[in-house]
């Protein structure tokens, strides 16, 4: 094995989730890829099997106490990189309907290979997120949205909540700035129909403070949002 799969084991069952030995064989494998193909592709920085267990791995399986009481939903993992959080949360619950969404087709390609080789089943979206959000085929479509650090919450709010069906959820993974950052993407979240319902800090072993934010959609986006090109990260809401 590449990865210590007890210490995965362990930081699993921290959030309820228990690991057969089929998914850890997934999860090495994974991590396999990941440290093979990132020298070539520059996929993620982190190379190190123990930090890709803990800030890929851990971090993302995190999501899974919020995301259990909405099983069988839509599931859009926006900026997804590499492929966390929806690598990982595959790998746990096989059964879920993921969209992995990346503007990079070699991110997206290399999700194609990782997904192949682990025999597993999800819908792939090489698109800008503001462009998928303004597509009427992924607008207001998903249950759920999950994105991790790619850009600050008044943003990420911007490109993730118009992907967001009425009714649904976004949740975002951020580090120690999470509860600045919640404050104040408040006016943002609210512009964009959605209102926060919970924040969650802990600290995780080897990746240090992580903060859960999510937020519930109760109407619809305006159709002026997502605003087009580098408005939203020029001005963001």
């Amino acid at each position: 094995m590449t990865i210590d799969t007890t210490l995965l084991q362990d930081t699993a069952l921290a959030f309820g989730v228990e690991l057969g030995g089929e998914a850890l064989e997934r999860f090495d494998t994974c991590a396999k890829l990941l440290i093979e193909r990132n020298k070539t592709m520059n996929l993620t920085s982190v190379t190190e099997p123990g930090e890709i267990v803990a800030k890929h791995f851990a971090d993302s399986l995190s999501l899974i106490p919020f995301l259990r009481p909405l099983a069988g939903r839509h599931l859009i993992d926006v900026g997804t990189g590499a492929g966390f959080s929806g690598i990982p949360l595959l790998i746990a619950n096989p059964a879920l309907e993921i969209t992995f969404l990346d503007a990079t087709k070699k991110k997206v390609d290399f999700l194609a290979e990782v997904l192949r080789e682990l025999g597993l089943e999800a819908h792939l979206l090489c698109l800008r997120a503001e462009e998928a959000g303004r597509d009427r085929a992924h607008r207001d479509r998903y249950d759920i949205a999950v994105a991790r650090a790619v850009a600050n919450l008044r943003e990420l709010c911007e490109y993730c909540l118009p992907l967001v069906k009425p009714g649904g959820c976004f949740a975002a993974m951020k580090g120690p700035g999470g509860a600045d950052e919640a404050a104040q993407a408040e006016n943002a979240a609210a512009r964009l129909g959605a209102v926060p319902v919970s924040r969650k800090s802990f600290i995780l072993e080897g990746a240090g403070e992580r903060t859960l934010l999510a937020y519930r959609k109760i109407s619809a986006t305006d159709e002026r949002f997502p605003r087009r090109g580098g408005k939203i990260a020029k001005s963001p809401l």
